[in-house]
């Protein structure tokens, strides 16, 4: 069609490829645009996981990895890859999403070209530029220069008019609950050697955020094995990210104990199963605040601040810390009472319905002007 529309929709960590997904999805079934999917290669065998679970295929890949990269590297690697491609292909539009180095390098390389950034989970706060980090400020400048932004609730729509953004703001719901429906309705199963899921409560783990890094991972870990000591009918499972930073001394405090499972990053079809089949979540993954409610599961957020306000307000998550004490204790009172438990897995998500990227397809085709052909 000589009329279509270009748009990229780019991509460099693992739960970029897990949100865009369902938007590259719909994207790829409309015959007014012509799709182009690069990655930038922030993360590498993580992104290709997800992208063979979803069946779909990137057109470019920028192959920015390097081991130990700095911040300074994926966002000067990435704007140089995208200006090229951005020069090659002129674009009607770009998508980003979220907050990642790649989502800010991708947004300012269009904004160089004049091109419309369309940014998908937009306005998401905490209101602490170093907490997370990067990443508060990464989702702020990208808000600046946005044209198409995609809120996924109420707050994050109130977040980005009291910030005097420019550009349209829709609220869609959250693309991360269209993909976890879809890997959901497949059965997803998760395997894990020696562990035996119908023995024990099984509380699922995940640490990797960089404010995380040094002492108060040492205070997580030591939370873990108090919660564990406490409740013989329990077992940790934690997939170890692949930072040496994060994997290590996780290793080294909780790696020879009989009741915890250190695997490999789950793959995303394996973590829907290991949400399904857990007791309850201790995380301080932004994604899995969002994904485990959907599944009834109760969330304890190893974080001091958390720019999801919305699932602490629903009573979905609790926002818990980093010290040992506050970490036993959330997880003490959700394993010892059944009331509290069934009060948090019960609530209500509140970050959408599973259709958040229809919408995002449909304001996208009126922003260009094209029909809601499909």
């Amino acid at each position: 069609m000589t009329n279509q529309k270009c748009v990229c929709i780019i991509l460099g960590t693992r739960p970029e490829a897990i949100k865009l997904a369902p938007v590259i999805q719909v994207f790829q079934k409309c015959s007014g645009f012509e799709l182009q999917v690069i990655l930038t290669g922030q993360h590498r065998e993580m992104v290709e996981q997800v992208m063979q679970l979803f069946n779909i295929k990137a057109d470019y890949n920028l192959e920015i990895m390097q081991a130990r990269q700095s911040l300074n590297d994926i966002t000067c690697r990435s704007l140089q890859g995208l200006e090229a491609l951005f020069q090659e292909k002129k674009p009607d539009l770009v998508l980003v999403q979220g907050d990642t180095t790649t989502a800010f390098a991708a947004a300012l390389a269009a904004f160089y070209q004049k091109i419309p950034v369309g940014h998908v989970e937009a306005g998401l706060r905490t209101d602490d530029i170093f907490n997370p980090y990067p990443e508060e400020a990464n989702r702020r400048l990208i808000s600046q220069i946005t044209q198409l932004h995609f809120a996924p609730t109420v707050w994050a729509v109130e977040n980005l008019h009291r910030s005097g953004v420019l550009g349209e703001v829709h609220m869609t719901g959250n693309t991360v609950i269209d993909a976890l429906l879809n890997v959901a309705a497949t059965e997803a199963v998760c395997n894990v050697p020696g562990l035996d899921w119908e023995s024990y409560r099984v509380l699922l783990a995940t640490v990797h955020r960089r404010e995380n890094w040094g002492e108060p991972l040492l205070a997580i870990a030591q939370g873990f094995l108090q919660i564990l000591d406490k409740f013989p009918d329990t077992a940790l499972l934690l997939p170890l990210h692949r930072n040496p930073t994060v994997r290590v001394p996780l290793q080294e405090l909780l790696g020879n104990h009989p009741r915890i499972f250190l695997t490999e990053p789950l793959d995303y079809g394996e973590l829907v199963g290991a949400i399904g089949r857990s007791h309850l979540l201790l995380t301080d993954s932004g994604g899995l605040q969002e994904e485990a409610p959907s599944l009834g599961k109760p969330v304890l957020v190893l974080r001091d601040t958390t720019e999801r306000p919305e699932a602490v307000a629903a009573g979905t998550a609790k926002l818990v810390g980093t010290t040992s004490q506050n970490i036993f204790a959330a997880a003490a009172e959700l394993l010892s009472d059944s009331d509290a438990y069934e009060a948090m897995a019960n609530a209500i998500n509140p970050f959408g319905d599973g259709h958040a990227a229809k919408r995002i397809l449909q304001i996208v085709q009126n922003y260009l002007g094209l029909s809601s052909e499909t």
